[in-house]
């Protein structure tokens, strides 16, 4: 149990992405402090690696930074119900028109916990098949220029040392991946494993 009490808390702004909450907190000192904190439905982050031992990296448009940025496929935590495993391979399946037969969970990660609830568990997906083109889905708005790339790991990890993958969940998957790689891809968690972070506390 936290010594860190809620006095009060109250919602400032609720979006479509996300809500801002104003918490009043007691330290445990005893001094009040108003923290300000963006509710975040969570998301699940795909290392998506072939038979080559390549990447799926893509290149997608983001407002905020007002840039293109490389990325892993990924999504939001948004549909009612829809376990995190699930939530990444409909994301990566729409994203990178890919399936995957193998699943471990790669790490997880709180991205900006300082102001923020974010948390985000990134998966290692393996035995990638293509989807029929047929079936692929159509994005729109940032979705509908997204570039595919598949980069080979080493290499991603020089992009991401060398400053050309500033995404966060991106940087640390690509990461992970080759620290995962040199013990042979064992000791992962399985990719139901228990996330308590998660919104909901389920997995």
């Amino acid at each position: 149990m936290s010594d860190y009490a809620v006095e009060d808390s109250a919602e400032i702004y609720g979006g479509r992405v996300f809500s801002l909450r104003k918490d009043t907190v007691r330290m445990p000192d005893g001094q009040i402090a108003v923290r300000e904190i963006v509710v975040h439905p969570g998301a699940a982050v795909v290392v998506a690696l072939d038979e080559h031992e390549c990447v799926v990296l893509i290149r997608q448009y983001r407002h905020p930074v007002r840039g293109y940025l490389w990325e892993l496929p990924a999504g939001l935590l948004d549909v009612e119900g829809e376990p995190a495993l699930d939530s990444a391979a409909r994301e990566l399946a729409e994203e990178a028109g890919l399936t995957a037969a193998r699943w471990d969970t790669l790490l997880d990660l709180r991205s900006s916990p300082g102001f923020s609830d974010e948390a985000v568990r990134v998966y290692l997906a393996r035995d990638l098949t293509d989807i029929d083109a047929a079936d692929r889905f159509v994005g729109e708005h940032e979705e509908s220029d997204l570039t595919i790339e598949r980069v080979d790991l080493d290499e991603a990890v020089r992009w991401v040392l060398a400053g050309r993958i500033e995404n966060a969940a991106a940087a640390a998957g690509v990461l992970a991946a080759l620290a995962a790689r040199v013990s042979g891809f064992s000791g992962l968690r399985a990719a139901d494993a228990p996330w308590p972070a998660k919104p909901g506390h389920a997995s």
